[in-house]
C-alpha cells in the first residue's frame, strides 16, 4: 500500500479557500498498473460516497479495477482526512490537496472538472459552482467590485510517507 498525494498549483486572483465540495466530489484520474505498466485509456473517477468490495473480503476501496492487460485486481482509496483547501497564500505553489491509498496502481494524470467552491479573498463572497474543466475560471466579486479567477492550473503526484 502506497500513499500518493495529488499536488495542485494555480494562480488565484482575489480568491481563497478553493476546495472540492461534498463527499460526492469526483476526483478524475488516470491510473497505471504497477505490475505491468498498463494505463487506463479513460479517466476514472472516485468519490468518498462510492466504494467497491475488495476480493477476498478484505474491506472496501473507493475504486477497484481489474487490469485489462495482466488481469490483476488493483484498488485506490481516498484518505478523507487529507482533503484540504487551496488558499490565497498557496497561490503559485504546489500544495497537496488529497492523498490516495494505492494498491497495485498509481495515478498518472488528473482532470480538474466541476464541484469546486471558493471564496472572495477579502470579502468572503461564496462562489459555489467553480468549474475547472476549461483549465481556468473567472467570475466577478460584487462586494469588492473586482474580477476573481483561477489561472495556470498545474498538478503533480508525489509519494507521501
Amino acid at each position: 500500500m502506497v500513499k500518493i498525494g495529488l499536488q495542485f498549483k494555480a494562480n488565484l486572483e482575489n480568491l481563497t479557500n478553493l476546495k472540492p465540495e461534498g463527499e460526492d466530489f469526483r476526483w478524475y484520474i488516470k491510473l497505471k498498473c504497477v505490475n505491468c505498466g498498463e494505463e487506463t485509456s479513460e479517466f476514472q473517477y472516485l468519490t468518498l460516497t462510492e466504494s467497491a468490495p475488495l476480493k477476498g473480503g478484505r474491506g472496501h476501496a473507493s475504486l477497484v479495477l481489474k487490469c485489462k492487460l495482466c488481469s490483476r485486481e488493483n484498488s485506490i482509496d481516498i484518505l478523507p482526512d487529507t482533503i484540504s483547501s487551496y488558499n490565497a497564500e498557496d497561490s503559485n505553489q504546489f500544495k497537496t490537496v488529497v492523498v490516495f491509498d494505492c494498491r497495485g496502481v498509481e495515478p498518472v494524470d488528473f482532470s480538474p472538472r466541476v464541484g469546486f467552491t471558493a471564496e472572495g479573498e477579502e470579502t468572503g463572497t461564496p462562489f459555489p459552482e467553480v468549474s475547472l474543466t476549461e483549465g481556468e475560471w473567472v467570475d466577478y466579486d460584487e462586494k469588492k467590485g473586482e474580477s476573481v479567477g483561477i489561472y495556470e492550473i498545474e498538478h503533480k503526484f508525489v509519494c507521501v510517507k
